[in-house]
């Protein structure tokens, strides 16, 4: 399976990702998020195996912090189909699973060497 990094070209731990793929020679399918959305079936997939919706919102991003959503009693699954700005990337998929803000042990384990 090749690998699979979700993210945005302006985020920096998004740029950390590639740089680690890139140095180790593996291959990977770069999606950017400002281009293509995530499907509905992409999303329920991602946070299943991440153990739920409420861990792929990022509590510290700037769309957080405008829709006051810090205040709010909301559906997280709603307001990541509605905003994918809200998402805590990169996320990567691989043959070891998935890793949401992957750390290099975490891409270790996802990339499976």
């Amino acid at each position: 399976m090749t690998i699979q990094l979700i993210g945005t070209k302006k985020s920096k731990e998004t740029h950390k990702a590639l740089r680690y793929f890139k140095e180790r020679g593996v291959a990977f399918q770069f999606v950017d998020l400002r281009e293509r959305s995530l499907s509905p079936g992409e999303l329920d997939r991602i946070a299943a195996a991440a153990g739920g919706y409420q861990k792929l919102i990022d509590t510290e991003s700037k769309a957080y912090a405008q829709r006051g959503m810090q205040y709010m009693e909301f559906d997280a699954r709603e307001e990541l189909r509605e905003d994918q700005g809200l998402l805590r990337i990169p996320i990567v998929r691989g043959d070891g699973g998935i890793a949401v803000q992957p750390d290099r042990e975490e891409l270790k384990r996802v990339v499976g060497k």
